[in-house]
C-alpha cells in the first residue's frame, strides 16, 4: 500500500476547497441569503458576522483538504477515479452538511425549506469539488 502523497492532498484539496468557498457563497448571499436571514430574526439572533463568514470559509476550505484526503486513504481500497472520488465527497456530505442541515431543523434554527436547498445543493458541491480534487491527485 502507497503512502498519502501529502502535496497532492493539497492540491487537489487547494482546488476542491475553492470551488466549495464558491459554491457556498453563492448559495449564502444571492441564492438563500435573504431567507437565512429573515429565519435568523425571527429567532432574534443576528445576521452572519463577518468574522463567522470568515471562520466559515478557512472551515470549508480545509473541509475540502480533507474531502481530497478522504479520496487518497480510501483510493488503494475503491480504485483511483471519479467513483472513488464521489464516494470521499458524499461520505464528508453526510457527516458535515446533511447531520448539520438535519440538526438545524430538528432544533428549528431552520425551515425545512432552507434546510432542503442546503442540502441538496451541498450535496452537487461536493460531487463537483471532490471529482475536481480526485482528478488532481496523484499519488507520491
Amino acid at each position: 500500500m502507497s503512502q498519502i502523497n501529502i502535496g497532492g492532498v493539497l492540491k487537489g484539496g487547494a482546488a476542491a476547497g475553492s470551488i466549495m468557498v464558491i459554491s457556498e457563497f453563492i448559495l449564502n448571499v444571492p441564492v438563500a441569503g435573504s431567507q437565512m436571514d429573515k429565519e435568523l430574526a425571527a429567532l432574534s439572533l443576528p445576521p452572519v458576522s463577518t468574522a463567522a463568514t470568515a471562520t466559515f470559509t478557512v472551515a470549508t476550505f480545509l473541509l475540502g483538504i480533507a474531502t481530497v484526503w478522504l479520496y487518497a486513504a480510501i483510493r488503494p481500497r475503491l480504485g483511483p477515479g471519479p467513483k472513488t472520488a464521489m464516494v470521499a465527497g458524499l461520505l464528508v456530505w453526510a457527516m458535515s452538511y446533511l447531520y448539520s442541515g438535519v440538526f438545524f431543523y430538528m432544533i428549528g434554527m431552520q425551515s425545512l425549506g432552507l434546510v432542503l436547498v442546503t442540502i441538496v445543493w451541498s450535496a452537487i458541491e461536493m460531487i463537483v469539488a471532490s471529482s475536481v480534487g480526485g482528478y488532481l491527485y496523484r499519488e507520491a
